[in-house]
């Protein structure tokens, strides 16, 4: 029995359909990438899922069809963090984490001083120790979707939905925080779908890969299980010619490496270079 499953969720916008009879399966404490092309309909089946965008088909979360819940209860069970989180008003920081409980709150009732320890222990855990009443629009945009992050940790979300989580973040807080959030999602036996932009990215970070083309499922990647073999030709379908490498980094551990055609005629090109060198 799956924690979560999307059964042939087809959606679109002015009557053109993006996505089609999209299935799959997610299990606790799955932290799954969905990759494709521009335009193949990633944020389109995050918006479906979260209650956003109308659709056909359905998802059952712990075997709840949330399409039959209110947008308080879906709120309560599902977290979305958009490429932008829309605030636009003069708030802070902590009050912003504080949001993630409203779900909890009654209509007249403020968080107590256990929720607010939560909060600021959720913005440490995120790199923001110390910004608890700066001005959430002064932050950067990579703060911003840190700061967001946190108010999502701070839920009840069983499910969280990330679009392209990372795009406002440099090269060194983008691992970081995607690992600090994989390993969340497995501790707190929740699940997540993160829309990714670098794929190389995604392959070292997520459990599961959802390769979406034309608005269709391509295929499903188990990037640290998978062998190469079998990895290479659904990748090539979506970025075209590509190779994967395994390698390690300097502390020893497994990571894979997407190359283009060209990236990978000019290493094999270097590495010849360097043989003829020390030949």
């Amino acid at each position: 029995m799956s924690f979560f499953s999307v059964e042939q969720i087809s959606a679109g916008y002015g009557g053109r359909e993006i996505i089609r009879d999209i299935s799959f399966e997610l299990e606790s404490g799955c932290f799954m990438g969905i990759l494709g092309a521009n335009g193949c309909g990633k944020t389109t089946l995050l918006k479906s899922i979260c209650g956003i965008l109308p659709h056909r088909g359905r998802c059952l979360l712990e075997q709840t069809v949330l399409e039959e819940l209110s947008a308080r209860q879906l709120a309560g069970r599902v977290g979305y963090i958009p490429q932008r989180s829309g605030i636009s008003i003069d708030i802070s920081v902590l009050d912003v984490v504080l949001m993630g409980f409203n779900p909890q709150l009654g209509l007249l009732e403020r968080p107590g001083k256990r929720m607010k320890e939560q909060a600021a222990q959720a913005l440490e855990q995120v790199g923001l120790a110390g910004k608890e009443e700066e001005n959430y629009l002064c932050l950067s945009e990579g703060q911003k979707q840190l700061c967001i992050l946190a108010r999502t940790m701070v839920s009840e979300s069983r499910l969280l939905l990330l679009d392209e989580p990372e795009s406002a973040l440099d090269f060194r807080y983008r691992h970081r925080m995607l690992k600090l959030l994989r390993g969340w999602v497995a501790q707190e036996k929740r699940a997540a779908l993160v829309t990714l932009h670098d794929p190389s990215l995604a392959l070292n970070v997520c459990d599961r890969l959802l390769l979406l083309s034309q608005g269709g499922v391509l295929g499903i990647l188990e990037p640290q299980t998978d062998p190469l073999e079998r990895m290479e030709p659904l990748l090539c379908q979506v970025y075209g010619k590509v190779s994967l490498q395994r390698c390690q980094n300097r502390r020893g551990e497994s990571q894979l490496v997407m190359l283009s055609e060209e990236e990978s005629a000019d290493e094999s090109d270097y590495q010849n270079h360097l043989s003829g060198r020390t030949g």
